[in-house]
């Protein structure tokens, strides 16, 4: 886990490609392709238009997502925010009036007597 300011891929920048790093993230901008950060949080901004693979530990997501995204811990999806993709995760918050399309695994480990 990162400590300190966070990384940060303004409004302006565009990146086609694979993202990978450790340290926390806020993404403005745009975003192709494939963005890991297993173990760090990625913040999706209003202004943020991600098309990607995301694979994360926590996500808080904002701004325009397509693409599936797998969490290892939490997964936000806040009022403003317009989600197109799969997502797995084992806790999930979405606010009244996020827009989602997908399907949604929350890996639980059940009882097998159930």
């Amino acid at each position: 886990m990162s400590t300190g300011n966070p990384g940060l891929i303004g409004k302006a920048i565009r990146i086609k490609g694979e993202l990978h790093g450790e340290e926390d993230l806020v993404i403005e901008g745009k975003v192709e392709g494939t963005i890991s950060l297993k173990k760090n949080h990625l913040t999706l901004e209003r202004s943020a238009v991600i098309t990607a693979h995301v694979e994360v530990e926590n996500i808080t997501i904002k701004g325009q997502m397509n693409g599936n995204t797998s969490a290892s811990n939490r997964v936000e999806i806040t009022a403003d925010a317009k989600v197109v993709g799969d997502i797995k995760a084992p806790r999930i918050v979405m606010a009244e009036g996020a827009k989602f399309r997908g399907a949604v695994e929350m890996d639980v480990k059940l009882p097998a007597n159930i």
